[in-house]
């Protein structure tokens, strides 16, 4: 039962991510253009991806 749970949370937690990323994007590239500041999206949603990844082989 927990193992569901935390595969839900996890599938959720990834989908959020991708979505933030998305719609970040332009504010990303924004910053690093004008600002010199980079966004680390991406590794979030990397790391939200191999949660997801080695939650859903146990």
């Amino acid at each position: 039962m927990f193992d569901r749970i935390r595969t839900a949370a996890l599938v959720g937690l990834h989908q959020a991510t991708v979505a933030a990323g998305i719609s970040l994007f332009p504010v990303a590239v924004f910053a690093r253009q004008r600002l010199g500041i980079n966004i680390p999206v991406g590794r979030l949603v990397e790391t939200t991806t191999e949660a997801f990844e080695t939650a859903d082989e146990e």
